[in-house]
C-alpha cells in the first residue's frame, strides 16, 4: 500500500498551512510545566510553535519521512511510533495532543487507551478531529477512501465515550464548520 505520509512529508507543512497557535495555547492550558506529546504528529506543524510553552516536546509518528521534518525545526524530540503502542512509560506527559490523525490511527480504542495510559494525572488529552456530521468531512472521508488511505473517521461524540469508555470525563468544542475537539482531563 502507497505510503501517503512519507510522499507527502518534504510538502505538508506548504499544503495543510499553519495552526492556530492561541487555540492550542487555550486548549492545552499553555504555558505549563511538564510534556506534551503530539502523538500522530508528523511535522510538528502545530506543535512545533508551543515548544517554548513546555518543558519537553515529543512528536510521535509512524512515518519516518514526517519525522525527518520534524528534526529540522529545532528542539523536538521526534520518535517513531504507533500510537496503539507507544513506548513510554506510563504517566509520561502532562499533555498529549492529537490533530487531524485519529482517523489514520488504526484500533482507535486502542490509540485513546495507550494515550491515556502515557497521560499523568491531572494531565489533559486534546484530540482534534474533522467532524464525520459535516458535509465537507464526509468529501474528505470519501476522498481518502479513494486515495487507499484506510482511514475510519468517528463522530465527535463517538471519539468523546470511547475516552469516557476509559473512566475520563471529556467534553466536545466545535468550530461549527469542519472540526471538532475532544479534551480530556484525567
Amino acid at each position: 500500500m502507497l505510503d501517503h505520509f512519507d510522499w507527502l512529508a518534504p510538502i505538508y507543512d506548504r499544503v495543510i498551512g499553519p495552526p492556530d497557535p492561541a487555540r492550542w495555547r487555550d486548549l492545552l492550558r499553555l504555558p505549563g510545566r511538564g510534556w506534551l506529546l503530539d502523538a500522530g504528529g508528523g511535522t510538528g506543524r502545530v506543535s512545533s510553535s508551543l515548544r517554548p510553552l513546555v518543558d519537553k516536546l515529543v512528536i510521535s509518528d509512524l512515518s519516518h519521512k514526517m519525522l525527518i521534518q520534524t528534526r529540522r525545526k529545532g528542539d523536538l524530540q521526534p520518535v517513531q511510533a504507533r500510537v496503539q503502542r507507544l513506548p513510554f512509560p506510563d504517566g509520561s506527559f502532562e499533555r498529549v495532543l492529537v490533530v487531524d490523525a485519529l482517523h489514520h490511527f488504526g484500533q482507535q480504542p486502542q490509540a485513546i487507551r495507550e494515550l491515556l495510559r502515557v497521560l499523568k494525572p491531572a494531565g489533559r488529552l486534546v484530540i482534534e478531529e474533522p467532524d464525520i456530521n459535516t458535509m465537507a468531512v464526509k468529501l474528505v472521508a470519501w476522498a481518502e477512501k479513494l486515495a487507499l488511505m484506510g482511514s475510519h473517521f468517528h463522530s465527535p461524540a463517538e471519539i468523546r465515550d470511547i475516552v469516557t469508555a476509559q473512566g475520563v470525563p471529556a467534553r466536545l468544542q466545535h468550530d461549527g464548520r469542519f472540526a471538532a475537539w475532544i479534551i480530556a482531563d484525567k
